[in-house]
């Protein structure tokens, strides 16, 4: 479920953009400004708003450590402010001079790319602010940009419709014409990169004045060529649709629209979640928070509103539930075994015929994580059960929890790739994955930095914890009745 906890009413025209750091949400307006709030209680900044355009601000976006906040006008720059004192660190003025409607971060903060209403396309150094080079389409407006996840090439969007991929040296790769009819008005690249023998491959979200949200499947090829494909077209929406984003696991995707409604979906399989319906008119920006369950959404009504997904019980329901020593069998067995409390193991020792050996495991603090790893020697020496027929009756009971688990269906994604278990804190590494943090942590303490599914370098040790993935698998855990253990 998704409940509205707030409602930001600052802005005085139209919100354009919205955009999170770790810490921080940006938004821009009509109104020339950008504001600058603490994702802590969505209080604004003391430097806030930030003002230094001439015309309205149509897109703002954070370098990967939440430092820089990058923005662009119909003022023809692109700026670039301290997320530490809000002055201005660099104005880049666009070639030609056009008002700049889009720009984009790579994720290694290396480059930043602005595109024009005359179609024009600048890339920039990001570190020194330095034009790079210029490219660009005749005869359209640049709206839409994104890079890809390993910060190599970058997709835009045009008023024309096509959607173009683009390399660094500002060549051409792939053009996508007519992904929109009527044109192109959003698009993002999922977070994760998928790499298994010639393919690298990469997901993709555009929408556009079709109504339509559609998910592409891009491969590129070690011939150096690639390839792109319509995987899902959503259609959630009765208007255009002019934003959207991934959450930063990729499994959740919103978009906002013209009939004034926001929709969530299952990214994966295209299903269609919540439709959210709190602004006055058409919502022209969202946004994801990369640590923790948020979405901010910007609309024509001059606010920006700041949603919160939640899981199907809510975090003090699964404390009570946890707690809870008086449990029956049905609540307990919707909790692996390494989630059993001592009363949970009780009640199984009860159940299974074993109730002469509550008092021992209680007296020992028996709970289900030390249940599963009990053996012969710690059943005779430690809890000094005696009858040999006893323990292995005990034992081959707790044999049959595991063997339980077989016929599970754990989906992989919950698994952590490194330990191959059901993740309990998934954090997202810099190669797009997801692992169990004290996992990945041992990984990069005695690997060397390089990624455990493309034993690339990782160019950053930042975790950021995975909030959307956790829910899903407490939804997962919770609506398996017969789950035992892994």
């Amino acid at each position: 479920m998704t409940s509205l906890i707030c409602t930001l009413q600052a802005h005085r025209d139209d919100v354009n953009w919205c955009a999170f750091s770790g810490t921080l949400l940006a938004t821009c307006s009509g109104d020339k400004t950008l504001r600058i709030y603490s994702t802590r209680d969505f209080s604004e900044l003391p430097f806030s708003p930030l003002s230094g355009h001439g015309y309205g601000v149509h897109c703002c976006c954070f370098s990967t450590c939440g430092q820089f906040l990058a923005s662009c006008s119909t003022d023809a720059t692109t700026m670039v402010w301290s997320m530490v004192t809000g002055e201005i660190e660099a104005v880049l003025q666009h070639p030609g001079r056009s008002p700049v409607r889009i720009c984009a971060l790579s994720p290694d903060s290396a480059h930043l790319v602005s595109g024009a209403s005359d179609g024009t396309l600048a890339l920039w150094d990001f570190p020194s602010k330095k034009l790079l080079r210029t490219g660009g389409v005749n005869d359209t407006t640049m709206v839409a940009c994104s890079f890809s996840p390993c910060s190599q090439v970058f997709m835009t969007g045009s008023t024309y419709g096509d959607l173009r991929l683009w390399d660094l040296n500002m060549n051409q790769l792939h053009a996508e014409k007519n992904a929109h009819d009527l044109g192109v008005t959003c698009c993002t690249f999922a977070p994760s990169i998928l790499s298994g023998g010639q393919v690298v491959q990469f997901h993709l979200a555009s929408c556009g004045q079709d109504s339509l949200l559609k998910i592409w499947v891009i491969n590129k090829f070690n011939s150096g060529g690639y390839k792109m494909q319509l995987l899902h077209t959503l259609t959630g929406q009765s208007a255009p649709v002019l934003s959207c984003a991934y959450s930063s696991d990729g499994q959740l995707l919103v978009s906002g629209s013209v009939d004034k409604t926001v929709t969530v979906y299952d990214a994966k399989n295209a299903v269609l979640l919540y439709t959210l319906n709190q602004h006055e008119r058409y919502v022209t920006a969202c946004a994801f928070s990369p640590t923790s369950p948020l979405i901010a959404t910007g609309s024509m009504d001059k606010t920006v509103n700041i949603w919160r997904l939640e899981d199907g019980c809510s975090d003090r329901e699964l404390s009570a539930l946890t707690s809870s020593e008086g449990r029956t069998s049905a609540g307990r067995s919707r909790l692996l075994v390494s989630d059993w409390s001592e009363g949970d193991v009780s009640a199984w020792l009860v159940e299974e015929g074993l109730e002469g050996l509550v008092d021992k495991f209680m007296a020992n603090n028996i709970d289900g994580t030390e249940l599963l790893s009990l053996t012969k020697e710690t059943l005779a020496s430690e809890l000094h059960i005696e009858s040999v027929g006893l323990r292995s009756k005990l034992l081959r009971k707790v044999e049959e929890l595991k063997s339980d688990s077989v016929c599970i269906g754990i989906p992989d994604e919950f698994l952590c790739p490194i330990t191959r278990e059901l993740m309990r804190e998934p954090v997202i590494a810099a190669d797009g994955y997801s692992y169990e943090r004290e996992a990945i942590e041992s990984w990069i303490n005695t690997k060397n930095r390089s990624s455990p599914m493309t034993n690339l370098p990782l160019l950053t040790t930042l975790l950021t914890p995975n909030h959307t993935l956790k829910m899903a698998i407490g939804r997962w855990k919770t609506s398996h009745q017969h789950v035992k253990d892994l």
